[in-house]
């Protein structure tokens, strides 16, 4: 089975609870056709480098998935049907990469450094 990567921008104004359950979702209709999600990650409440359909903030989740073909073009048209789903982008990787991704990385080397900040403070 091909390996891919599924990113996608929920509305601003939906709880983190909603947002879990868009990716429960996206993982229901990917292991209804022969695939799995192998990893799930929450980059939280971002900004926007432009307004989109009136929202400045997105929240932001990657999906790693095995499936084939037909498993991804549902999950795209589910998506695209979604009124909560703003943006959203599939590609085909040749591996997954392991452990945390560059999101989840950059998050924790931020936090880092705010705490740095405030202990010299």
């Amino acid at each position: 089975m091909a390996l891919y990567e599924h990113v996608f921008l929920a509305r601003q104004d939906l709880s983190q609870a909603q947002v879990d359950q868009l990716a429960a979702t996206a993982t229901e209709i990917v292991e209804a056709h022969d695939g799995k999600v192998t990893k799930t990650e929450t980059w939280g409440l971002k900004n926007l480098a432009y307004k989109i359909d009136r929202n400045r903030k997105a929240h932001f989740v990657m999906l790693n998935l095995e499936a084939p073909g037909a498993a991804i073009a549902e999950l795209e048209r589910q998506t695209r049907i979604s009124e909560d789903v703003i943006r959203y982008m599939t590609v085909r990787v040749e591996e997954h990469e392991t452990g945390p991704s560059v999101m989840m990385r950059k998050n924790e080397r931020d936090k880092k450094r705010r705490s740095d900040r405030e202990d010299r403070d």
